[in-house]
């Protein structure tokens, strides 16, 4: 037998966490790394919160899993909670961001197939976009690495040039049903929608009836210093996917939607088995218990600009290496000269420094969002010596 036990699906390191320590991963043979990947945007509090773990703890003693035949008080706790937060005005429970994202497609669809509209099915997306591995998801994405194998893909969407209002307006036809856009695309290589675009896209899914839906799995849940990216832009999605730091580690994800946007999701048209339990809610809670407050967002957009500042300060030593810092808060990125993937590697395997790479020859930064002033100071320090010994 030459297949692994563990199906040979990702490329893994040599890195074997057993332990975390709130923003260090401790690895099987005791070496310790900075963590500013955060299981890429999903540890938002570290690795050992008290406040997150007594959560799950608790709730473990209590009651884990209940089918959702029955009344969910953790369940509604949580969704009144977001729907007080944000635009939405209801909530589906998921347990990942691609079931988020495909919330979000049926809710979409099913607005106008309520009603009888049964041509209305196609999602307009963007190329470099990336909103999961399910068939659908896949589907809703032009990358074509995640498409061999997989053929025939699923029908119903149209790719557009991130950024190309005029390309949206053209792909505009009789039977589109929704925009999908992460406001910032994170795999794509942290690439962040001007206002100007996201508000013509507010105004064309207004005037031609459409649902907007924003996929904030990767940016959501204060990552860019608000609860959600939307509210920097100044307009709201009709829908929105959520998961990654909203469980803070334990699988979570949401779908919120406006009252308009989920009238077609009436009993019977969607379910899940595991989503909503409670040791996913009391998770969810236990985040926004800490991150849903002023004090806490402030924290996030000054340790971002000064992580920012610190890093655009930094990169001129390197200009074979460097060429730019994009991003919102702490979800950053370094735009490089050459290709990203083997200098992450190198950051891990010799400085103890994890980061993430991306499209476009990006390499992502995605601390805990509870990092201070000491963490920015030691993985300056580390980039810089990572820096200095590289040879591409």
């Amino acid at each position: 037998m030459s297949i692994t036990p563990l199906m040979p699906v990702y490329p893994r390191c040599g890195v074997r966490p057993v332990r975390g320590d709130n923003c260090h991963l401790i690895s099987e043979d005791g070496r310790r790394f900075l963590d500013f990947a955060s299981g890429i945007a999903v540890n938002l509090l570290g690795h050992s919160h008290p406040g997150l773990i007594g959560a799950i703890q608790q709730q473990a003693e209590t009651l884990m899993h209940v089918s959702n035949l029955y009344g969910s008080p953790q369940g509604e706790r949580l969704a009144e909670r977001l729907v007080d937060l944000t635009f939405a005005d209801t909530v589906f429970f998921t347990n990942s961001g691609a079931e988020a994202v495909e919330a979000a497609m049926k809710t979409a669809r099913a607005y106008h197939q309520h009603d009888g509209n049964e041509e209305r099915f196609e999602i307009i997306t963007f190329k470099n976009a990336f909103h999961g591995r399910t068939m659908a998801t896949i589907s809703a994405s032009n990358q074509e690495k995640m498409h061999k194998g997989f053929m025939p893909l699923l029908p119903g969407f149209r790719y557009v040039e991130f950024e190309d209002l005029e390309g949206v307006k053209a792909a505009i036809g009789p039977n589109t049903a929704a925009i999908m856009v992460e406001p910032v695309q994170g795999e794509g290589g942290i690439r962040v929608a001007s206002k100007g675009f996201i508000h013509a896209l507010r105004e064309l899914a207004d005037a031609n009836d459409l649902m907007l839906i924003f996929d904030e799995v990767q940016c959501g849940v204060a990552r860019t210093g608000t609860l959600y990216a939307y509210e920097q832009y100044g307009i709201e999605p009709d829908i929105l996917a959520t998961a990654k730091g909203i469980g803070g580690g334990f699988p979570l994800g949401a779908c919120l939607a406006s009252e308009k946007a989920a009238r077609g999701m009436v009993i019977g048209t969607h379910g899940s088995t595991y989503g909503g339990n409670p040791l996913a809610m009391a998770a969810g809670n236990a985040v926004l218990d800490a991150v849903a407050n002023d004090d806490f967002l402030t924290h996030v957009r000054e340790m971002g600009e000064k992580l920012r500042g610190r890093l655009e300060q930094f990169i001129g030593n390197y200009p074979n290496l460097f060429s730019e810092v994009r991003g919102l808060g702490l979800m950053l990125g370094v735009k490089m000269a050459v290709e990203s993937r083997q200098f992450v590697a190198h950051l891990r395997d010799h400085h103890g420094l994890l980061t993430v790479a991306a499209g476009d020859n990006v390499f992502r930064i995605l601390p805990p969002l509870v990092i201070n002033d000491e963490h920015i100071d030691e993985f300056m320090e580390k980039l810089s010596a990572g820096a200095a010994d590289y040879t591409p």
